[in-house]
């Protein structure tokens, strides 16, 4: 797809799920956070395909911030990385990982009118705590979660479905001008394959359309199968992909 389309959804992405500090090397953006160890949190975004000066000089200051946090340097590198800056890493043994998609939906075209009305909780602390559930996660990971759910600038719905006082499914919904960004969707794993996460989906996308959103869009591993074809048949496809790199094995 054209350069212009995933500048939108990187530059969309950055916004709606912020890194707690954000430095800029030419168009790299260098994203850190210290409470959270997500590599989309922590990672270096190449954003211009022909930004190739110094990069062996680059690569060994975007390190040093890196160990400041105690992170691996990692690359996240979309189509505006550039083939050119892969092959530089390939020559130096950098490993492949954690590739994923990009995908978008019309939300007119979903029958979202049709959804459950459902009003996002307004009590961040308990969606964090229903969250960690769903994604079966260490508590430890609380602050720096609430940190970054706390740094979303644009409007943000948080939706948690819950039986008999526990959740079952979590969802994020980011709504920015025509947009609705869908993050941190989990389903507790002994509740998959109910249909609970297309419920929470779509009541999610309702409030976004409600709100001018025309188009959602996610993020999602692509080795996640099911994920992919809940998406899938709620419309989604994949608009392009990105994958991530480290020094020797990841």
């Amino acid at each position: 797809m054209a350069l212009a389309a995933v500048r939108q959804f990187e530059a969309a992405g950055f916004r709606a799920w912020p890194a707690s500090a954000v430095h800029y090397d030419g168009t790299w953006v260098i994203r850190l956070t210290a409470g959270h160890p997500a590599k989309r949190l922590n990672s270096v975004n190449p954003l211009d395909p022909d930004d190739m000066k110094d990069i062996g000089e680059r690569i060994v200051r975007a390190e040093r911030r890196f160990e400041a946090y105690g992170r691996p340097l990692t690359f996240r590198l979309s189509p505006l990385a550039g083939s050119a800056l892969a092959r530089h890493l390939d020559a130096d043994g950098w490993s492949v990982f954690g590739e994923s998609l990009v995908m978008q939906a019309d939300i007119e075209s979903m029958a979202v009118q049709d959804a459950m009305d459902q009003i996002p909780l307004k009590d961040m602390g308990r969606f964090v705590s229903a969250s960690l559930v769903t994604h079966g996660v260490d508590a430890a990971l609380r602050p720096g979660l609430s940190e970054v759910i706390g740094g979303i600038q644009p409007e943000v719905g948080l939706f948690a479905l819950e039986e008999e006082g526990r959740p079952i499914a979590t969802a994020i919904c980011v709504h920015e001008g025509d947009l609705a960004g869908l993050f941190e969707v989990a389903t507790v794993e002994t509740e998959r394959g109910r249909g609970h996460g297309r419920r929470l989906l779509m009541s999610a996308l309702k409030w976004a359309r409600l709100r001018g959103a025309r188009r959602a869009w996610l993020q999602v591993e692509a080795e996640n199968l099911s994920a992919r074809k809940l998406y899938e048949a709620l419309g989604f496809s994949e608009l392009y992909r990105y994958h991530y790199r480290r020094r020797g094995t990841a």
